[in-house]
């Protein structure tokens, strides 16, 4: 019956900023962009729809980037994880965009390595390299 995660929604105040850092650092392309008028809420919806591989995000800005979320709409968002296939190799690539490693990467020996990078909004990315996948 369930097949997978179709997208994470992931809420920014700066929707061409969190664009950029998610297609031009880490590889997302852009698959559509979309404003829905939400006008029960008294808000505007900006939406871009993100792809990397078979893997989906959806990013959204309230009112055009003016407003905040409303509280009662959005009620967080933890971390998402992005497989990668060689954690130096990772962290490095990422040192030349400026995106600093927040945490990790600790190593589990035989199993896998991790470690956390932000986006500009702040919010939490895992980056893991598990050992022996292809």
């Amino acid at each position: 019956m369930f097949k997978k995660i179709d997208h994470v929604e992931i809420v920014t105040d700066q929707l061409d900023r969190a664009v950029q850092f998610y297609t031009g650092v880490l590889g997302f392309k852009l698959r559509a962009r979309e404003r829905i008028d939400r006008s029960t809420l008294g808000v505007s919806l900006d939406l871009a729809y993100l792809d990397l591989g078979a893997t989906a995000i959806e990013l959204i800005a309230y009112g055009g980037a003016v407003a905040p979320a409303p509280t009662q709409v959005h009620l967080g968002y933890r971390m998402m994880a992005l497989e990668v296939t060689d954690m130096q190799s990772a962290i490095d690539y990422l040192k030349t965009k400026n995106v600093p490693i927040t945490w990790g990467p600790r190593v589990r020996e035989g199993e896998y390595a991790r470690a956390e990078i932000r986006d500009p909004d702040g919010h939490s990315i895992e980056l893991r390299h598990w050992f022996g996948r292809k």
